[in-house]
């Protein structure tokens, strides 16, 4: 190659956009949320060179099953340009790509990163859906989080697909809190995040509501769409 080619291929080079990430990261926020709750992540993920789709959805009005579809195949539409499309997701967001996932490929999947998924239903859900006003807040969907017969999360079965989970283990409702036996983020315990086929999971000390605009995890999540796994301190055996 000759010093004239080369100039010119240096500034073809320099003229071609560049993009850090040949990747889209879709966000599905929780119950009762909108896409501001996933405002501070998906400013996070795009200082990182990630194309971002914050979904906003109607989650109270439909059951998983429509929710799926209403908030999943419009956002791969807007994706459907990079070669990979990854996910993160806040609570019902996670169980929203397991339905979807049920009955749809993803060729250009890659990673899916869950925050406080009730991957198991959650038992907050069995002993409230029966009060005044539950179905009226958290509507169908918000139903079909629980443990029981209606649990949509136990008929999904295991991941067959790359997924990281974050777990929280603090809680600001100390009431919701006692329903749940064991270590929780005030809506769903540590053990029902979980998910057979899963790839890592972690704990972080963060709360239900807020742990998608927490710092440490918003570098988890960073961290394993990076990396596919999440970030743990070397212990120093000295």
């Amino acid at each position: 190659m000759t010093m004239k080619h080369k100039i010119i291929a240096t500034l073809i080079f320099l003229l071609i956009p560049f993009q850090a990430h040949s990747a889209c990261v879709v966000l599905l926020h929780g119950l009762a949320r909108s896409d501001s709750s996933m405002k501070k992540l998906d400013i996070e993920l795009q200082k990182e060179g990630f194309e971002t789709i914050n979904v906003d959805y109607p989650s109270r009005d439909y059951t998983i099953e429509e929710l799926a579809e209403i908030a999943i195949t419009p956002a791969l539409e807007q994706c459907s340009s990079h070669e990979e499309i990854n996910f993160v997701t806040h609570s019902l967001g996670g169980i929203l790509v397991r339905q979807y996932l049920s009955n749809h490929a993803i060729p250009k999947l890659g990673r899916v990163v869950m925050l406080g998924p009730p991957n198991k239903g959650s038992e907050v859900v069995d002993k409230l859906k029966n009060t005044p006003g539950f179905h009226f807040l958290n509507g169908d969907a918000g139903i079909q989080l629980g443990t029981g017969e209606m649990s949509v999360p136990n008929k999904l079965g295991p991941a067959e697909f790359d997924v990281g989970i974050i777990a929280g283990t603090e809680s600001i409702n100390l009431i919701l809190s006692l329903i749940i036996p064991s270590t929780d983020d005030g809506k769903v315990s540590v053990e029902r995040t979980k998910l057979e086929g899963m790839n890592d999971h972690i704990e972080v000390k963060t709360t239900h509501p807020f742990m998608m605009k927490n710092k440490k995890v918003i570098a988890q999540v960073i961290h394993y769409l990076k990396n596919g796994k999440f970030e743990r301190k070397k212990r120093n055996n000295k």
